[in-house]
């Protein structure tokens, strides 16, 4: 099986980003944390002209549960970059960090402070959410990815197996779109199992919008390509919509306002500046769902609720 996380992002290419990223709950509920490993514009040399742009960048950030969320980002040249072709084994390296498909690991000292990871991490399940040739693609290597390991922050020490639960993805493109909105789910099932559900809504070429949700339950993923809102506010951090599909329907309602929500600037990939995103990784998600239905066999409604086990993302009015 092909690795969805090989990259894309050829080192001559003077316009371009690319992300592999982790966000994951921690299994005591105490917060959650999101890693980014970024490669950006590498054939110009990241944005010059942009404080805080440069081509290699190692993101990470803390959302706790009574506080407020802190982004630590360590910058590299590309002189400092190793990273594998378009054929497996899959790694990105820059200085003491580097992610693979099933682990990662990273050291960053900023501002003070010192931040370090070593990190394994399994599924059972990973998509191509969106995939658009040159412009751009969304993947999800681990949908329901499960962590072990451990993260040292200053004197604070993150240890479990296991130690959280998320997602780990991937995402590419020409230029960031001028507005997304993206969530993520993970609902622990008796069983042991988790269920989780991602939905992407992005603006696309001539007024087109991308819409599409997936749905992973007792080791069947259902694809739903009908989104209809009721509700996004990007002030609030509120998304409210139904899709629905020949296999049935889920209402969502994702609510990441309050002290997690979290404001970052995105380096445009043409350096003319910079633009706000909206990430809230201890988002809380309510889903309704109704499966296998028909007319002589109405299914039953199952309901899924979070406190903390999602992540809401948006940036950019439509």
């Amino acid at each position: 099986m092909t690795s969805l996380n090989l990259p894309f992002t050829r080192l001559n290419m003077g316009r371009r980003y690319e992300s592999w990223f982790l966000r994951f709950g921690l299994a005591d509920n105490s917060g959650a944390w999101w890693l980014r490993y970024l490669l950006a514009n590498p054939g110009r040399q990241g944005c010059p002209s942009l404080p805080g742009a440069a081509p290699v960048q190692i993101w990470a950030t803390w959302f706790p549960r009574d506080g407020q969320p802190e982004t630590f980002i360590q910058e590299f040249p590309l002189e400092a970059l190793r990273v594998s072709g378009r054929r497996s084994p899959f790694f990105l390296e820059a200085g003491p960090n580097r992610i693979e498909d099933a682990s990662c690991r990273g050291a960053l000292e900023v501002r003070g402070h010192r931040l370090s990871w070593n990190l394994h991490y399994s599924s059972n399940f990973g998509i191509t959410l969106s995939n658009k040739g040159w412009i751009g693609f969304s993947r999800t290597p681990h949908s329901d990815a499960v962590f072990s390991g451990e993260i040292r922050l200053d004197d604070q020490v993150f240890r479990g197996d296991p130690l959280g639960f998320g997602v780990q993805g991937h995402n590419c493109g020409f230029r960031h779109r001028h507005f997304w909105t993206w969530t993520h789910a993970c609902f622990p099932q008796s069983d042991g199992r988790l269920s989780t559900f991602e939905a992407l809504v992005y603006e696309m070429p001539f007024g087109l919008v991308f819409r599409t949700a997936i749905l992973w339950h007792e080791g069947r993923a259902y694809v739903f390509r009908k989104l209809r809102e009721s509700c996004r506010d990007p002030k609030a951090m509120r998304w409210i919509f139904r899709t629905i599909s020949k296999a049935g329907s889920i209402e969502v309602e994702i609510e990441g306002g309050g002290p997690s929500l979290h404001h970052m600037p995105y380096a445009k990939t043409d350096c003319s500046g910079t633009f706000e995103v909206a990430n809230n990784s201890l988002a809380r998600a309510r889903l309704k769902l109704r499966l296998g239905n028909s007319a002589q066999n109405p299914a039953p409604e199952e309901e899924f609720v979070t406190d903390g086990g999602a992540v809401l993302e948006m940036t950019g009015e439509y």
